[in-house]
């Protein structure tokens, strides 16, 4: 079962015995088991009928027992074991009869991040539970993310406003989401939220100053470059961050190099590289200010000067500055 199968499923009321949610992506793994929570228990009854463990501190006799035990006041209750990959063998042991014959009035949920397909505890999961895994969303599905999660806020965003966010906030879901919310409310009665409102959001945020940072860049803008630039370091911006976004961009922008080099037609560009088309002269404009062999180069300079900034190779200003200077230049 996909992950959106599964929340599906549990929004249309339908509660496992047995489930282990696990993956890269944390943030949906944690929201997916507070969405089953919150239908598998009634919240008035919480404190009689809701029990958690942690994989590294139980001895798997305890989850079973606890699982076994009739709710109190209520159809159902809800037993959730984090970090499940930490169980012992002994534990993993003591919990398959229980795994084998669960209990219908109750749900048990294992959370963690990762599985062993060889061990047996984790082939018997798989006949007799849900096993659903959350992958870490790649750049080119955030957009989609976004606008769905917009959408569940029951404000649908625009795609360009969308894609643009996406950009600012990259893949941390959790931010993501927090930002979702934010644009919601800041959309107030309107019927969705647009580009403008992304604008309004971000324009005082270290990410849009970054979003700035790379445009300016592409456009071999140094004087700008550099005042977003220390825009940045003024705002205690980190380094890393600041080489992820630019080496999204310029991803991106690769790629539509590549298909210009081809005389690919404008639109099959904004389909095959996934632009909105708000944005794609911009980025069009951008990748004819570059060759392939020149971002070739950037790429390997992207690569050096995130190498230098985690190992102490050099001032994180003193980096940047001589990365940007070399790409206005190049």
């Amino acid at each position: 079962m996909t992950s959106q199968e599964f929340e599906t499923t549990i929004r249309k009321g339908t509660i496992p015995t047995i489930c282990y949610l696990y993956g890269e992506e944390s943030f949906l793994v944690e929201r997916a088991t507070r969405l089953l929570l919150d239908r598998a228990v009634d919240p008035s009854l919480k404190d009689f009928n809701f029990n958690v463990f942690y994989g590294n501190e139980s001895k798997g006799v305890d989850i079973s027992d606890t699982a076994q035990t009739l709710p109190m006041f209520a159809e159902r209750r809800a037993v959730l074991v984090r970090r499940a990959e930490n169980l012992s063998a002994a534990a993993c042991e003591a919990l398959l009869p229980y795994i084998q014959n669960p209990a219908a009035s109750t749900c048990l949920i294992f959370s963690g991040t990762k599985i062993d397909q060889r061990k047996k505890f984790f082939a018997e999961l798989k006949k007799h539970s849900e096993m659903v895994e959350f992958k870490r969303l790649y750049d080119n599905k955030l957009s989609a993310f976004i606008q769905g999660e917009s959408t569940v806020h029951g404000k649908p965003i625009e795609p360009a406003a969308a894609d643009l966010l996406s950009f600012l906030i990259g893949n941390n879901l959790q931010e993501l989401s927090s930002q979702i919310e934010k644009l919601v409310v800041y959309a107030g009665s309107r019927p969705r939220v647009t580009l403008d409102d992304v604008k309004s959001i971000a324009s005082s945020s270290k990410a849009f100053t970054v979003f700035e940072l790379a445009r300016y860049l592409c456009s071999r803008d140094l004087h700008n470059t550099l005042k977003s630039l220390d825009a940045l370091f003024l705002n205690g911006e980190e380094t890393p961050m600041m080489i992820g976004a630019l080496s999204r961009h310029f991803r991106q922008l690769w790629r539509v190099r590549e298909l210009l080099d081809r005389k690919t037609a404008k639109p099959e560009i904004g389909r095959e590289v996934g632009i909105n088309p708000y944005f794609l002269d911009d980025m069009i404009t951008q990748a004819r200010n570059f060759n392939r062999g020149e971002l070739r180069g950037i790429f390997f300079e992207l690569y050096r000067c995130d190498l230098a900034s985690k190992t102490g190779g050099g001032q994180p200003y003193t980096l940047m500055h001589g990365l940007v200077t070399g790409i206005c230049g190049a």
